[in-house]
């Protein structure tokens, strides 16, 4: 704060008390009419933002500014909003603005169907059964044991499900891994999910990981990080702007590293919904 203060910028600011809260205060943010508001905290505090916007029918007209604070920080990678903090602050003075695509799923969560949308990537899967386990499970071991505990705990544990997969009105029936909807380049940490990847073209890059047994998933797992997963034989990439799974297993949800719920889910691309500062 004394940063934004020394550079002599105007500003209010609330602290959120727990999950969901920053939703609550984005949504009156937007009713007062303010012209900007600032997300300081890390991808899942970005998702949190965007959906208070969205809920007081703001999202496409408030630009939204990020200090980033996270762990992760996968979605300014791929807008060029700088990971460190001081230089972000200052863009805050003249910032350029970006309008970027967001996505939107709905999913079913305690038997009601609900939505959510989301800024950078989302999930169902073996990704998603990680997030439910590192937040549900391990959180109190914090970022990286937390995240790797509950990897290897997947790994050990999650079978592969029979979904029927529509994408952009093409139906068929496999057995899949993990299906990942991306507008930017990274997730997970780094992770070059989908390196092609470009928030503003209106499409997701659909990543599809088919049934690949445990050890062919551990040997593949690092080739994430590189961007080289895509020439796997049992890996498919393409571009649409809507998607539907169903599965008769419980198959997990996540959106921007926050756990959701489950499938069935149908996800959509909300074109140009968004304005950045950069």
């Amino acid at each position: 704060m004394r940063l934004l203060k020394s550079l002599g910028l105007h500003f209010e600011y609330e602290v959120t008390e727990a999950p969901g809260h920053a939703i609550e205060l984005a949504q009156t943010a937007a009713r007062k009419g303010y012209e900007m508001v600032v997300s300081v905290g890390g991808d899942g505090t970005i998702n949190e933002v965007v959906n208070g916007l969205h809920n007081a029918g703001s999202a496409g007209n408030i630009t939204l500014g990020v200090i980033s604070t996270g762990t992760g920080s996968d979605y300014i990678r791929s807008v060029g909003i700088s990971p460190q903090y001081e230089e972000a602050c200052q863009h805050l003075l003249s910032p350029r603005k970006l309008t970027v695509d967001l996505g939107v799923v709905d999913f079913k969560n305690n038997g009601q169907m609900r939505h959510r949308l989301f800024v950078n990537f989302a999930g169902l899967g073996f990704d998603a059964e990680v997030v439910k386990a590192t937040t549900q499970k391990f959180k109190r071991l914090g970022g990286l044991p937390s995240y790797l505990l509950a990897t290897l705990t997947t790994f050990l544990f999650y079978q592969n499900r029979e979904v029927s997969l529509s994408i952009d009105g093409h139906t068929d029936t496999r057995k899949i891994c993990t299906i990942i909807m991306s507008h930017g380049k990274y997730g997970g940490g780094k992770m070059l999910v989908a390196p092609n990847a470009d928030p503003r073209d209106g499409y997701f890059d659909v990543l599809v990981i088919g049934d690949l047994g445990k050890l062919d998933l551990l040997c593949s797992l690092p080739r994430v990080y590189r961007g080289t997963h895509l020439t796997h034989p049992k890996v498919l990439m393409q571009r649409a702007r809507e998607i539907v799974v169903q599965s008769a297993q419980r198959m997990f949800l996540q959106a921007d590293g926050e756990f959701l719920g489950e499938a069935p889910s149908t996800f959509r691309v909300l074109p140009s919904a968004l304005t950045l500062a950069v």
